[in-house]
């Protein structure tokens, strides 16, 4: 048995079981976790009441059992698969919520999870969804889980702020640092070789799940334009993590397959080329995240994961082996994005644009940029207001920025237009219908105003003025 070998659970994602973690759970036995070390999580996912936060309550419940009766230790480590990070990131904040240095749980090692949401997510809210994974289950699918996990989600937006990002006049709490909890992430950067499962591929995914989505380091910021000087305009959030988290992009795992180390689950094997090393690696980086027996170990696992494994994924790009596209390993982040008014109101009507200036001149670059950098926008279903957009950073990068013109400075300009709400009320000006405003987001070799990083969601909450017409309320001298 390993020195640093500490009891182990291991917890599914939506519309799973532990059946499909047995390989995981046999590639640790063969590393001297022997059985007594490992726990199987299971639980409901696919019936339409539940949440996400009362999966992580009835597992926080569960967990004070076991280790009341003295079965689990007082310390142990946690695995977690897609779903399974949300559900554990739900527990640590709001069981030990102020106290995270209590929490039982030290290593939490994150497989492809969906902190920050999955395109499919709506999908298995439609009829197909129902068809394909409801048949068996009166037809539900989970849908209140998968409200949590649609992208843009305000559970999400709740949750990011709880752990991860530290908005203007939130709380100071603390979950992932020297004394505290230690997470991991590990995800997959190929699609679905098979047939039927190609249907819901997307580049810079696993096939389910985005790499940006599932890196837990995430950015967040306050564009608000009601305040008159564009210097104030732009306020970054603090950040709740005392480290950056360990990212490591493999290019040869799918959503499906980063659960089995070995590939020994037939239906994982897939057709993708791979050399042994290659193969191997996941099963190493697991055993070497259990295995972190420091704080200064864990800051040196996360430069070397990012040198070592996800950069060297990125490069693939560049000579894509056999059955394989450049595309798969582009580097890709994603917007998430939540309109209000200066009262605090939701502006659901709303469209943002980007562009290289404010002129929207380079026509060439800009039409680039929108049919190729862009690569998807989606509203969230219950909240028009929140708006998830998907960016090609690799292209933005080789092809956007290359195709302005010379002595252009490679920045990004965002640009947001409100719909009036009626004839008694505009936005940014008054008496005008229709008006927009803009933003620099992103400057290009500057470190203080890069703000858009690869692999990574960032959370805007965007203020616009609400500007009630001039005839809203006059004042009349009284004429005796």
């Amino acid at each position: 048995m390993p020195a640093a070998a500490r009891q182990v659970l291991i917890v599914h994602g939506w519309s799973d079981t532990s059946k499909s973690f047995r390989a995981l759970a046999r590639f640790l036995a063969d590393h001297g976790y022997n059985a007594r070390l490992l726990w199987l999580g299971d639980y409901i996912s696919r019936d339409d009441d539940l949440r996400v936060e009362d999966v992580a309550r009835r597992m926080g419940e569960v967990i004070d059992e076991r280790m009341a009766k003295g079965e689990l230790d007082k310390s142990f480590d946690m695995i977690v698969h897609s779903t399974g990070g949300l559900v554990a990131r739900a527990w640590l904040t709001a069981r030990y919520r102020g106290m995270a240095e209590q929490c039982p749980m030290k290593r939490l090692l994150m497989l492809a999870p969906a902190n920050y949401g999955s395109k499919l997510a709506a999908t298995g809210k439609s009829l197909l969804g129902r068809v394909v994974k409801g048949y068996d289950n009166w037809f539900h699918t989970g849908q209140g889980i998968l409200d949590d996990l649609e992208l843009a989600s305000p559970y999400q937006w709740e949750l990011a702020q709880r752990d991860i990002l530290m908005p203007i006049g939130s709380g100071n709490e603390r979950y992932y640092g020297a004394d505290r909890v230690w997470p991991f992430v590990i995800v997959g950067s190929h699609p679905y070789a098979g047939m039927l499962r190609q249907i819901v591929n997307e580049d810079g995914s696993d096939g389910t799940v985005r790499v940006c989505a599932a890196n837990l380091n995430a950015r967040g910021v306050t564009i608000d334009f009601s305040r008159p000087d564009p210097q104030d305009q732009f306020v970054e959030w603090d950040s709740r993590i005392e480290c950056e988290v360990p990212l490591a992009v493999l290019p040869t795992r799918t959503h499906g397959s980063i659960v089995d180390p070995e590939r020994a689950d037939g239906s994982n094997r897939e057709d993708i080329a791979e050399t042994a090393d290659e193969k191997a690696l996941l099963g190493k980086l697991i055993l070497e995240a259990l295995g972190c027996s420091s704080f200064d170990a864990y800051r040196a696992i996360r430069q070397r994961w990012d040198d070592e494994v996800t950069e060297k994924t990125a490069e693939r790009r560049l000579a894509p082996p056999d059955g394989s596209k450049a595309d798969y390993f582009h580097q890709y982040f994603q917007l998430n994005a939540y309109v209000v008014d200066n009262h605090g109101k939701p502006v659901g009507d709303y469209f943002l644009e980007f562009f290289s200036d404010t002129r929207k001149a380079h026509e060439a670059a800009n039409v680039f940029l929108h049919g190729e950098v862009i690569e998807d926008v989606k509203k969230n279903t219950r909240d028009p207001g929140l708006r998830n957009l998907y960016f090609d950073r690799t292209d933005l990068y080789d092809g956007y920025y290359r195709l302005l013109p010379k002595n252009t400075p490679p920045v990004l300009y965002m640009s947001i237009s409100a719909a009036s709400p009626g004839k008694n009320v505009s936005y940014f000006e008054r008496e005008k219908m229709g008006a927009e405003a803009w933003v620099p987001v992103h400057l290009h070799g500057d470190s203080s105003r890069c703000w858009l990083r690869r692999n990574t969601t960032h959370y805007l909450k965007i203020i616009i003025p609400r500007m009630p017409a001039t005839d809203v309320f006059k004042l009349a001298r009284f004429q005796p």
